[in-house]
């Protein structure tokens, strides 16, 4: 058995006992794999080991592994800072953008996806820590984001997405995961237009276990999969991945 079939059955063990810990169904909880950096054989052998999503931080990155099938039979998102220009190259291609914070991306997505004749589905990323060097809506903001998200008919905002600060010991971010949850709830209760609250996207290889005890649906995991990135090194790799 390989390291990153080992890794991805050791995060669905843990994903089961948070779920459990917390009366939840493990179901309800999918492991999302952040293949940033990693190339297509490991994603391939992360697919067959049982993730059930797969995503990108850049749309070039994407771009260049999409066209090498390294996705296939999995469910592919979106889960890096956006910028407008490079909307075009996702509307359509991903099943869910997970970082959307603002009116203007939210209207650019419905045009593209309009000219296609799809509806897209995204998340509204919440700057839940309030840190000025992270995107994300500040939670206050979100009411008037999410009434002008019901004025768009080809894009749906299907839950929230947040990145909390950096933990510096362990269960420090239980807070901002229990307040993410309680906004999700909030905002499920009241209704908006065009706004189904049905995924809560927290939780990363560090805090993944306490995100799920606090109710998170997706966890997205990179590291604790494929283990550490290599951020110095230019070229590939043996193991497939992409410096």
């Amino acid at each position: 058995m390989s390291v990153i079939t080992e890794n991805v059955l050791l995060a669905k063990r843990t994903i089961a006992e948070a779920a459990a810990e917390a009366g939840r169904d493990a179901s309800e909880v999918r492991l999302l794999a952040a293949t940033k950096m990693n190339g297509p054989e490991a994603i391939r052998e992360a697919v067959a080991a049982g993730v059930d999503i797969c995503a990108e931080n850049r749309v070039q990155e994407f771009l260049e592994k999409n066209a090498m099938n390294a996705y296939s039979g999995c469910d592919v998102h979106f889960i890096g800072h956006l910028q407008r220009n490079k909307v075009k190259y996702l509307v359509g291609a991903v099943s869910l953008i997970h970082s959307v914070d603002s009116e203007s991306l939210l209207s650019e997505i419905d045009r593209r996806a309009a000219a296609l004749g799809i509806v897209q589905d995204v998340l509204l990323e919440v700057n839940i820590g309030g840190e000025a060097s992270k995107s994300g809506a500040a939670p206050e903001d979100l009411p008037e984001l999410l009434g002008r998200a019901g004025e768009f008919s080809h894009v749906r905002v299907t839950g929230l997405m947040t990145i909390p600060p950096a933990e510096t010991k362990p269960g420090e971010n239980r807070n901002y995961f229990r307040r993410m949850h309680d906004l999700f709830v909030d905002i499920r209760r009241k209704k908006y237009n065009n706004v189904l609250m049905n995924e809560l996207s927290m939780g990363m290889s560090s805090d993944y276990a306490d995100a799920v005890r606090c109710g998170a649906t997706i966890v997205r995991l990179g590291t604790a999969l494929f283990g550490a990135r290599n951020y110095d090194k230019a070229g590939g790799a043996p193991d497939g991945t992409l410096r």
